[in-house]
């Protein structure tokens, strides 16, 4: 009786550790298959690359899409309708026409990175010959609306980037010819 007993707790041991053994090695294969699957996704590891672009042409008046910024300020700003882009590298890229309160109207070729609610200046426009002068160093920066940077704020926030994701150009003129809605201020 006693060696039937033993067997069986034998058998029953072995198999065990067969169980046991086959599951390790199957993790590990499967492991070893998932290893490194989300490394292309990753954007820590996959550095980020900027896209190189042409300017557009200058803007036309015809062309300018008013800009309603939810911020005190005398000037008024636009957007030319045909510089709008939406690239794969999640820059949306555009010119800015700014009219001063005083008279002065500055133009301005600019893009705002979504993912990392950057903007950058690529070229100042010349009413003179109606060209673009391309900016010295251009480098991404942060804006802020405290810091003089409502416009890029509301296109970042309302037109431009949904959850940190370029919306395409054509949804973004769409947008901006239509404006957005604005909760009315309570006294």
């Amino acid at each position: 009786m006693r060696k039937t007993t033993i067997s069986i707790a034998t058998v029953w041991l072995m198999s065990c550790c067969l169980t046991w053994g086959s599951l390790l090695t199957t993790e590990v294969n499967a492991q070893t298959l998932w290893d490194g699957w989300d490394y292309k996704y990753d954007r820590e590891i996959t550095p980020w690359s900027e896209l190189v672009g042409d300017l557009p042409a200058y803007p036309m008046d015809r062309n300018l899409i008013p800009l309603d910024i939810d911020a005190v300020s005398p000037h008024r700003y636009f957007i030319d309708a045909l510089s709008v882009s939406s690239g794969k590298d999640g820059v949306i890229r555009y010119t800015l026409v700014i009219k001063a309160a005083g008279g002065a109207t500055n133009v301005s070729f600019e893009g705002i990175r979504c993912d990392s609610a950057e903007q950058k200046y690529y070229a100042i426009g010349r009413s003179s010959d109606r060209g673009w002068t391309k900016a010295r160093n251009p480098q991404w920066r942060e804006f802020s609306a405290r810091q003089g940077g409502a416009h890029h704020a509301e296109l970042y926030k309302n037109y431009f980037c949904k959850i940190k994701t370029a919306e395409p150009a054509d949804r973004i003129v769409r947008a901006l010819r239509t404006g957005i809605e604005r909760s009315p201020v309570l006294d």
